[in-house]
């Protein structure tokens, strides 16, 4: 069994790595360009997303009125281990609204109920909640309750509601991370590693596979709407 606990300040270090190391674990699950560890740019994007997910939590604890929030689900017989989380971001303008940002539970407590429990925890607090993901787990969250409401770009978004939210979300600004130079060192070691032809290569399955994503977004939107152009 396990314990949710809900947090709107960082949590203690040894619970925020085992969150870290399960966004950098489970990468492909929850990045929204889920690259497999086949494609060289795989490590850069995984660093990113890492340490996105770090200036959140880091952010829960400064002065700054941090909008993430976040949910873990704890082991019972050992509160120590972190069975998963959910990040959410809050509506700065909408106090019924918030996006779910990450969502992530142990490989070796899957179907036990954790995600669910973790999404009801969400929407107990912020019961307008919004997520986008890949169409083919479209019908994952459509189960927990949520509906389709359109495409965007290689994502579909789902809704508690029949309509999105009208308030504003602060997302993580990311330029500064790109533009770091621990992406930078990572970058130049993995053309090194690679070759400049094969990191180019990378880019190209990178962008075919978000033009994929966005096909199929647009073709699950046109069979469930059909109506609608």
């Amino acid at each position: 069994m396990f314990t949710l606990v809900n947090l709107d300040t960082s949590p203690p270090e040894s619970l925020k790595s085992q969150v870290l190391q399960m966004v950098v674990d489970y990468f492909s699950d929850v990045s929204p360009v889920p690259l497999t560890p086949s494609n060289p740019l795989f490590q850069l994007y995984q660093y990113v997303i890492g340490y996105e997910v770090h200036l959140y939590l880091q952010a829960m604890s400064s002065e700054l009125d941090s909008t993430a929030r976040l949910i873990l689900a704890l082991d019972d017989e050992d509160p120590s281990q972190v069975l998963g989380f959910a990040l959410y971001l809050r509506s700065q303008d909408d106090a019924e609204a918030c996006t779910l940002a990450y969502l992530a539970v142990q490989a070796s407590h899957r179907r036990r109920g954790i995600a669910r429990a973790l999404l009801r925890q969400v929407i107990a607090h912020r019961p307008h909640v919004e997520l986008a993901c890949a169409a083919s787990k479209a019908p994952i969250f459509e189960a927990m309750g949520f509906q389709l409401l359109a495409a965007q770009g290689p994502h579909v978004l789902l809704n508690t509601r029949d309509h999105r939210s009208d308030g504003m979300v602060a997302v993580q600004d990311l330029s500064p991370i790109y533009q770091s130079k621990e992406v930078r060192q990572i970058h130049a070691y993995l053309v090194k590693q690679n070759g400049r032809k094969a990191m180019s290569e990378a880019e190209k399955k990178r962008d075919r596979l978000l033009d994929q994503m966005a096909y199929q977004a647009q073709a699950l939107v046109k069979e469930r709407f059909p109506t609608i152009h």
